[in-house]
Formats: C-alpha cells, structure tokens, sequence
C-alpha cells in the first residue's frame, strides 16, 4: 500500500504550523522533528495528529534528513514550517500516488510571498524545489558533513515536475525578512570562514563588500523584471542584494579578528 509521510522541521513556528498541516491532512503520517520549541509549535503539532521527534539543532541538511529517517511512507513529501500545498497540488498529489507514479522523484513549482504579495519576477517564480520523492531515493547533502545553511537535495533515479505550486509565507514584514538575512548571512560567513575562503587581495575585498550587490541588483531588478513586483519588489531586491555584502563583511570581520587568512570566496558562495 502507498502510503504518504510529511517531513517538517520546527523551532517556534506557531503562527505558522496550522496552516501547513491543515493543507497536508490527507497524508498518511505527518513527522515534527522539533528543536524544542518554547511556543505552541508541539501543542498544534500534536492536534493534528503528527508524530513529534525532540532533536537539538544540527543544521538544516541533518535536522531534516532526520525528520526523512522518522518517516514510515513510500513516499516522502518535505515541507518547511511557513509552506503549504495549493489546492490544485493536494489534488494532484492524492491522485499520483497511488498511481504508481514513474517517476522517483518531483520537482514542484514554489510561489514565495513577500509582505503577502507573490513575487513573480527577479528570479523569485517559478524556484522548483525538489519535496516530493520515495523515502530511499533522495536526502540533503552534505550528509555526512553538515552545513549550516545552503542544503542541497540529492537523488536516485527518474525525476517529473508537478503542475502546480507550493505557497511560501516567506517574509509577512520587512522585520523578519531582514532578521532572515541577517540570520543567514551570519551562516553563508561560517561557511566561507570554514572553507577558508576569506581575506586574499584587497581588491576581492571591495568586490564582494561594493560592487557585488550593486550588480546583483541591477541583475534582479532590471534585467530579470524585479520592478515588475512594485514597491515589494523593490524592497525586496534592494535588500537581497546586499546579502553577499553582510556575508562577506562578517566572514572578513570574524578572520580579521582572529588572524586567519584565505583565498576570496567564490561568486557563488
């Protein structure tokens, strides 16, 4: 029998938690590793009927292949806490299942909201996101050596794309979205410290810190139609191009402070 397992990890995600669960309450089993929570996040957890797992934080690649490794289903559906299916995709999911589906893995389209408006351009629509797989097939690399942000899904096997989208609650206000990047560029500048790409040349430097976001704005913005976004979009690019700035300026700050020194990062760090 073909059964579905939902894979969420959570740490305080009570103003988020229902609406994600509400939209998958036709799977089979529903799994909550949770970071111990001091909200609600448990308590709406379990109301649902979901399973919860306390695991202190590992970084997203190992929380989340724990939560895979929770799971009982054939197949496997990961979710983040502020996401939920459309209609169309609960739909279709609870048609292709017990099909016998070709595929070992979906691709599925994610629709991000920033300040509650879809944001279609820049880059932001379609964002497919490997979230529908078989539980043997696939988990988020590194495996074995864990990063602390950028996971990676890897899989075995035939891949598909599903036809309709995923809804990401990404940044209600402005406050959490720069929280979120503040928070993420802190990581990004752990990774570069750790593969010891920091420092170099001085004009590297300028680069990443000037030239960089100034580049990756005009990019977004304008080449790839981010105006068309209106005022959201504008904050929003604005404020995401100057996310390789904060990473870099932090990585730099922390080597600088304690006398490492590296090769520049790379442009896609």
């Amino acid at each position: 029998m073909t059964m579905l397992s939902v894979a969420i990890i959570t740490l305080n995600e009570e103003h988020n938690l229902a609406r994600t669960l509400a939209s998958v309450s036709f799977a089979d089993e529903i799994v909550i590793v949770d970071s111990n929570s001091t909200d609600r996040t448990v308590e709406i957890a379990e109301s649902f009927g979901a399973k919860v797992f306390q695991q202190p934080w590992m970084g997203f690649a190992a929380q989340k292949n724990f939560a895979i490794e929770k799971c009982s289903g054939t197949w496997v559906l990961s979710l983040d806490a502020d996401e939920e299916l459309s209609p169309e995709l609960q739909r279709q999911i609870r048609t292709l299942l017990p099909s016998n589906p070709p595929a070992d893995a979906y691709f599925i389209n994610r629709r991000n909201l920033f300040l509650n408006r879809w944001i279609k351009h820049g880059g932001y629509y379609p964002d497919p996101k490997l979230r529908l797989f078989r539980r043997s097939a696939a988990n988020f690399e590194p495996r074995f050596a864990p990063r602390p942000v950028h996971e990676t899904m890897v899989f075995d096997g035939e891949s598909a794309s599903l036809d309709y989208d995923l809804i990401h609650h990404a940044y209600p206000t402005l406050e959490s979205y720069l929280e979120h990047m503040d928070r993420y560029s802190t990581l990004g500048a752990q990774l570069l410290v750790n593969e010891k790409k920091t420092s170099g040349p001085v004009l590297a430097f300028y680069w990443y810190i000037m030239i960089v976001p100034h580049l990756t704005f005009f990019w977004n913005y304008l080449v790839r139609l981010g105006f068309l976004d209106g005022r959201e979009g504008l904050l929003l690019h604005l404020y995401h191009s100057a996310y390789v700035s904060w990473k870099y300026a932090k990585a730099w700050a922390t080597t600088h402070k304690t006398g490492q020194t590296a090769s520049s990062p790379e442009p896609n760090a």
